[in-house]
C-alpha cells in the first residue's frame, strides 16, 4: 500500500518507476521479436507436411520461454549478467562473449524505445486505468514494428487480439466511445483495403499486405475513426521521408520493397499522445 501511495503522490517516482518498468519489459519484446516469427514459420512449415500426407516431424520444444537466451551464431548461453537491458550490450561493446559476433543494435534499441515510450505514457496519463491500456498499444506497437522490419510480416496473432482489446477498452469510453472504435475498426480495414484493390487493379501489383489493413482496423478499434485520417496521413509522410533516405543511403532501387506497418504504428503513437491537440489545431487554422 506504501508503494502504491508513494507511486500516487511523487510524480518523479511514478515516471522513474514505469520507465524501468518499460526498460525490463523490452527485453521481453526482444525475444517476441526474435522468435514468434520462427514459432509460426514451425507451425507453417508443419501444416504443409500434414497438407501433403507427409509424416510430420517432431521438433524440439520451441516458444517464448524454451530454449533459454542464447547467441544465434554459436548457441552461448546468455547469463543473467549479459542479459541487463542496454547496459550489457555496451558492458560487452555490442559483440558475443562466446563467438565475438555482432549483436543486432536492434535489441538496446527496442529496450531503450520501450523504457522511453512507457514514461511518456506515464507522464501523459498519469497514474489511472488508462495508462495500463495505453501501455499495452505502445507495446505492442513497437513489437509489430520490428517484426514487420525484420521479416515483412504482421502476424495475426497479435493484430487481432489487439482489435479485440481495443474494442473492450473503450467499451466503457476509454479513448472513445464505443461506436466511435468499432466505426474505426471496419473503416481501418476498408480504407487500406481499397487502396490495396486500386493499386493492384491499375498496377497489377500487390502495393501492401493484408497485415497492414488488420494493423490499421485495430487503430482504430483503439483511437476511433475520427484519428483514422490523421495517422493515415502522418504514416504516408513519414514512410515517403523515411523511405527516400533508405533509398540514397542504401542505394536501393526505387522498386524495393519497404514495409509500410512501422510507418502505421509510428502514427498511431503520435496520435495516441497528440492526435487530438493535432485534430484541433488543424481545424483551428482552417
Amino acid at each position: 500500500m506504501n508503494i502504491i501511495n508513494a507511486l500516487q503522490v511523487s510524480p518523479v517516482f511514478f515516471i522513474s518507476s514505469v520507465t524501468f518498468a518499460g526498460l525490463i519489459l523490452g527485453s521481453f519484446l526482444n525475444v517476441v521479436i526474435y522468435r514468434l516469427p520462427v514459432m509460426l514459420k514451425r507451425e507453417w512449415v508443419q501444416q504443409c507436411a500434414e497438407l501433403r500426407g507427409e509424416q510430420i516431424k517432431v521438433l524440439p520444444t520451441y516458444n517464448l520461454a524454451i530454449p533459454g537466451s542464447g547467441c544465434s551464431q554459436c548457441g552461448h548461453k546468455i547469463s543473467a549478467l549479459e542479459n541487463i537491458p542496454i547496459i550489457s550490450y555496451f558492458f560487452l561493446r555490442g559483440r558475443c562473449s562466446g563467438c565475438h559476433a555482432r549483436i543486432p543494435l536492434s535489441y538496446p534499441l527496442v529496450e531503450a524505445l520501450t523504457a522511453a515510450l512507457s514514461g511518456l505514457a506515464a507522464w501523459h496519463f498519469g497514474f489511472n486505468g488508462i495508462l495500463l491500456a495505453a501501455l499495452i498499444f505502445i507495446w505492442a506497437m513497437i513489437v509489430l514494428t520490428f517484426i514487420d522490419l525484420h521479416t515483412q510480416l504482421l502476424p495475426d496473432s497479435i493484430t487481432q487480439p489487439l482489435l479485440w482489446a481495443g474494442l473492450i477498452v473503450n467499451l466503457h469510453n476509454g479513448f472513445v466511445d464505443i461506436h466511435s472504435a468499432v466505426i474505426g475498426a471496419i473503416a481501418g480495414y476498408l480504407a487500406l483495403w481499397s487502396v490495396y484493390w486500386l493499386f493492384r487493379l491499375l498496377t497489377g501489383k500487390e502495393g501492401m499486405g493484408y497485415g497492414d489493413f488488420k494493423l490499421l482496423a485495430a487503430i482504430g478499434a483503439w483511437l476511433g475513426w475520427q484519428l483514422l485520417p490523421l495517422v493515415i496521413l502522418l504514416s504516408s509522410v513519414v514512410g515517403a521521408v523515411i523511405g527516400t533516405i533508405l533509398i540514397l543511403a542504401a542505394n536501393r532501387s526505387k522498386g524495393s520493397t519497404l514495409p509500410f506497418g512501422p510507418y502505421l504504428a509510428g502514427g498511431g503513437l503520435i496520435a495516441l499522445f497528440w492526435g487530438n491537440q493535432i485534430s484541433q489545431a488543424y481545424l483551428t487554422m482552417f
